[in-house]
């Protein structure tokens, strides 16, 4: 009996250290995760950053812009939670991702869950006359299920005039994957421009800021040359030539307060190549742009 007494109360003590561990332990994970919560709430751009560095999927990121960076399978964007909308994303596209098969767009228009302060949802869009505009085209994304899809996240979104969206907007995406097939590759930024006064605001959980004009920047880079061009055009009908809107990398960066494709050259090839824009080495499409004209600019009038 009296063994059996002993044996009882060491197992008791056991049972209570480890009871008593156990306890330290949930004590150390809630002190964890309300640690995070509140660095999230706090440093929102900086939890993104300690969640997401590892899945980056560029080398590079645009810089002189603040919110929070969300990275994807095959791009990566900066969320302005005032505009609920990305100041850019940003991603390399390849030729290789053009030429083979390509998935069906499903048009499933979702929140971000990994916006820290809640994305934009479909319904801040309906009825607003707006378009629910890509800034990374689906079609950029359809070599891949899960890209494609992450294209629909609301994130991704910037309310756009439907004749910008379905005109020379369309235009200028088909010709970027028409000089990708050309050139091999290039890297592109696109995004809202904030810099100008908003046409409107619309939502109704969220303010949705609908930019005046948008932007679009894309660098080539190989073992022999560099090139570079960038498009800033307004949110809104238009029968000009995309020429009309080409500008240097730097005219750009100097409207936005960014810089685009700091990493990927040296300081003096980044500026030889970014000051001026060479459209001989961009080949406009006269017949998408006569398309334009007679036909996808009739959505608009």
């Amino acid at each position: 009996m009296a063994k059996f007494r002993t044996n009882y109360s060491r197992s008791r003590a056991g049972i209570s250290g480890m009871l008593s561990k156990l306890g330290i332990f949930s004590a150390i994970v809630a002190g964890i995760l309300y640690l995070y919560t509140l660095l999230a709430e706090q440093f929102p751009a900086l939890a993104s950053e300690l969640e997401t560095a590892a899945t980056q999927p560029v080398e590079w990121l645009p810089k002189g812009s603040k919110g929070q960076l969300v990275h994807f399978s095959h791009y990566s964007l900066q969320y302005n939670e005032e505009h609920e909308q990305a100041n850019w994303v940003a991603y390399k596209l390849e030729a290789t991702q053009l030429q083979g098969p390509s998935f069906p767009r499903e048009d499933n228009f979702l929140p971000d869950p990994k916006i820290l302060t809640a994305s934009a949802t479909p319904d801040d869009y309906r009825r607003s006359g707006y378009d629910r505009g890509h800034l990374v085209p689906a079609a950029d994304m359809s070599f891949d299920q899960q890209a494609l899809a992450e294209t629909f996240y609301m994130s991704n979104i910037s309310p756009q005039n439907r004749a910008f969206n379905q005109g020379i907007w369309r235009e200028l995406e088909e010709d970027v994957r028409n000089w990708v097939e050309e050139k091999g590759h290039l890297y592109i930024v696109s995004g809202p421009v904030f810099s100008k006064k908003p046409i409107d605001v619309i939502g109704r959980e969220n303010r949705v800021t609908v930019p005046a004009a948008y932007f679009k920047v894309l660098f080539y880079q190989d073992a022999d040359r560099s090139e570079a061009i960038g498009f800033l055009i307004p949110n809104e009908l238009s029968d000009q030539p995309l020429s009309a809107y080409a500008l240097s990398v730097d005219a750009v960066e100097a409207s936005l307060g960014y810089d685009f494709f700091d990493g990927l050259l040296s300081n003096k090839e980044e500026e030889r190549v970014e000051r001026v824009v060479q459209l001989d080495r961009w080949s406009l499409n006269p017949q998408k742009y006569q398309l334009r004209l007679n036909r996808w600019n009739r959505v608009g009038r």
